[in-house]
């Protein structure tokens, strides 16, 4: 799977079983800068997903074979596609519909006949929306840390390329759902665990209480037995916010920079930063910069 380069035009995927009666919307989006590709069933969908990643995909949830809904679980089942927005196309009185749209991991629906400037507004919201959760979490991964949310009931709900590496050593089903009983007991709240691993590494996971939709956050990293950077920056209890702020710092990002990506000030990044120098024992951005790559050695 082949993903595209940041400067190429954004990628949209429409699966629907009569392409040819979207042909306005395609062309209106091909005259608005996307790149439009077309799959006329669930299967062919899966097969073009097999060789690039588009920014969203609009899908009609009723096609013969496989259907709409069925092939958004299988996109949201890999771990390598679950980000992508998926936006159904549905008929106006189709109120089930709908509610298995949303079941089966989509973010929003379009009703047919299809307006395609409504279409340009959602595509536009979900796909930079998309963009900037992507860019958050996987700033995590920068510091050499991993992330996983896990559900109101329990179950794994998202974990970060990272975390789901090292989650293999513990048994960890391929798909989202079922929470390895090793880490059962992070759920606990302010718990922090410390879980052996092959080749004399622990698995330090520590819970940061309750993010967004109710999910409880647990932040992973590893520790060897001698003491080093990683030890150090592991028991450091950085925010995840704090986290992000040195992901970036450690990729040479001014405050400027940082606040854009993060949407907040670069005087708020600034006291992040007061914040992480105080919890890693540091003087200077330089210093924090080469604890979090000397956590990545």
């Amino acid at each position: 799977m082949h993903p595209r380069p940041e400067t190429e035009r954004p990628v949209v995927l429409v699966v629907d079983d009569a392409p040819s009666s979207l042909g306005m919307l395609c062309d209106t989006l091909e005259a608005s800068g996307y790149t439009v590709l077309v799959a006329p069933d669930g299967e062919s969908a899966l097969q073009r997903l097999e060789l690039v990643v588009p920014d969203a995909i609009l899908l009609d949830g009723i096609m013969p074979g496989l259907s709409g809904f069925e092939t958004c679980r299988r996109i949201k089942a890999d771990p390598a596609l679950a980000h992508i927005p998926v936006l159904f196309m549905t008929g106006m009185s189709d109120s089930q519909d709908v509610v298995e749209g949303f079941a089966s991991g989509g973010v929003d629906y379009v009703v047919k006949p299809i307006r395609a400037q409504e279409v340009l507004a959602r595509l536009h919201t979900h796909t930079r929306n998309a963009r900037i959760t992507r860019m958050a979490r996987d700033a995590v991964d920068v510091a050499g840390m991993g992330v996983v949310f896990v559900d109101a009931h329990g179950r794994l709900a998202w974990r970060s390329p990272q975390a789901a590496l090292w989650l293999q050593d513990f048994g960890t089903p391929a798909l989202p759902g079922q929470l390895p009983v090793a880490l059962e007991a992070a759920l606990t709240p302010e718990a922090h665990l410390r879980l052996a691993t092959p080749g004399g590494i622990r698995l330090s996971v520590r819970n940061l209480g309750t993010a967004t939709l109710g999910e409880t956050m647990l932040l992973l990293s590893l520790q060897r037995d001698e003491p080093g950077h990683s030890a150090r920056l592991a028991e450091a209890a950085l925010t995840p916010r704090e986290t992000e702020v040195l992901s970036w710092l450690a990729k040479g990002k001014t405050n400027r920079d940082i606040g854009d990506i993060l949407g907040t000030s670069p005087r708020t990044v600034n006291k992040h930063l007061e914040h992480i120098f105080e919890k890693l024992g540091v003087e200077t951005r330089a210093a924090a910069a080469a604890l979090a790559s000397g956590f990545l050695a």
